[in-house]
């Protein structure tokens, strides 16, 4: 094989890397950012929703900033720990992370923000059922739910049903995308093979010079 035909087989097989690269680069961007749609219009009242009921009482005179901060008031009403994890999880996740991802669009802050807004729900329910259930002490709350806490907790409810779908959906695509990838991969891999068994099989079309007619030597023998 001549040496052009070496250099067009490695460039093409060079160039087919480069495209590879191109691609992979491609992918990570894309599977890295998300495409809330009309979910972020949902996402963000519900954020909305969950700020206007850290100022609303969550039980008795406390509201989720007594709650927030462990205030008087708070001490007053008894709050207990379930109460606190849950506005803790509520404003960090719910809020916090939500808006964060709304807006940087990246697939690893939803799924941060879905994963502490779902077990935030779960200490929503439990900080419901503290204030409707006597303590270790036996003695019960002064006062029981209040808007801010029945509001908050279904706020997260809806942040973390919305965030699952964006977030399945985009684990949905990076899978085909994925898929496809690999796919277009081993296309562009056989291709170069290919090419590479063709140019192998081209024979030489340059002829070696007959020194019985055409050298020097031949010529001064005959002399």
């Amino acid at each position: 094989m001549s040496d052009s035909q070496h250099g067009t087989g490695s460039g093409a097989h060079a160039g087919l890397e480069q495209l590879e690269g191109d691609l992979r680069k491609a992918e990570r961007r894309i599977a890295g950012e998300i495409e809330p749609g009309a979910r972020a219009v949902v996402v963000a009242a519900a954020v909305l929703v969950a700020i206007v009921a850290m100022v609303l009482p969550h039980t008795g005179a406390a509201n989720g900033i007594d709650v927030l901060t462990f205030s008087s008031a708070a001490r007053d009403e008894r709050v207990t720990i379930t109460s606190r994890v849950f506005v803790y999880l509520l404003v960090v996740f719910g809020i916090g992370f939500s808006m964060l991802a709304l807006v940087t669009r990246r697939w690893t802050v939803a799924f941060v923000a879905l994963c502490g807004s779902a077990v935030g729900c779960v200490a929503g329910m439990l900080a419901w059922w503290s204030r409707n259930t006597p303590g270790v002490s036996g003695v019960t709350p002064p006062h029981g739910v209040g808007p801010g806490l029945v509001l908050g907790w279904f706020a997260l409810i809806v942040i973390v049903f919305h965030w699952s779908r964006v977030v399945w959906a985009r684990t949905s695509y990076h899978l085909a995308l994925e898929a496809e990838r690999r796919e277009e991969a081993r296309v562009a891999e056989e291709r170069a093979r290919s090419l590479q068994r063709s140019a192998g099989a081209r024979p030489d079309t340059t002829e070696p010079e007959d020194e019985s007619t055409g050298g020097p030597e031949s010529t001064a023998g005959t002399a």
